[in-house]
């Protein structure tokens, strides 16, 4: 990577979202939200030997995060017709791999994060003001059924 060090943090300059590897829509993103998992945390209470009541923290139920990504808004419309196959269910058809692309100002890919059957759950348009000079922003969430880094 050049000039970097190992320890020095990575700096996102724009975001590709592949769907499928290439047979559904790809997009260049300016923001991701929401990449990452959780696990809920249930408190297992026991006495011990000593009659001193012990609380453990256990892992419970896994949850994946809903991923959002922004991008201004252009004539490309990949992005609506893969939401429109669940609003027509055809869920079969929604589901798909993904990946995410971190790219840094050099168009080096730093970061990637992998997708399991992942479908968008919410896509909406720009918020317009014909007296603004703000340009559109497009916003798509997606949901699925894994994930986990690779770069």
């Amino acid at each position: 990577m050049g000039d970097t060090r190992d320890t020095d943090p990575l700096i996102g300059f724009m975001y590709v979202l592949k769907v499928d590897g290439g047979t559904k829509p790809t997009g260049f993103f300016t923001s991701v939200e929401g990449i990452g998992s959780e696990s809920e945390v249930i408190e297992h209470k026991w006495v011990d030997d000593k009659g001193k009541e012990q609380v453990q923290k256990i892992p419970g139920r896994l949850k994946w995060n809903p991923v959002t990504l922004k991008k201004g808004i252009t004539a490309d419309i990949k992005f609506w017709t893969w939401r429109q196959q669940v609003v027509d269910g055809k869920m079969n058809d929604a589901r798909a791999n993904c990946t995410i692309i971190m790219y840094d100002r050099a168009g080096t890919a730093v970061a990637e994060w992998t997708f399991d059957n992942a479908w968008p759950s919410k896509i909406t348009g720009p918020s317009l003001k014909s007296d603004s000079n703000d340009y559109g922003i497009e916003e798509i969430t997606i949901v699925h059924e894994g994930m986990k880094r690779t770069k």
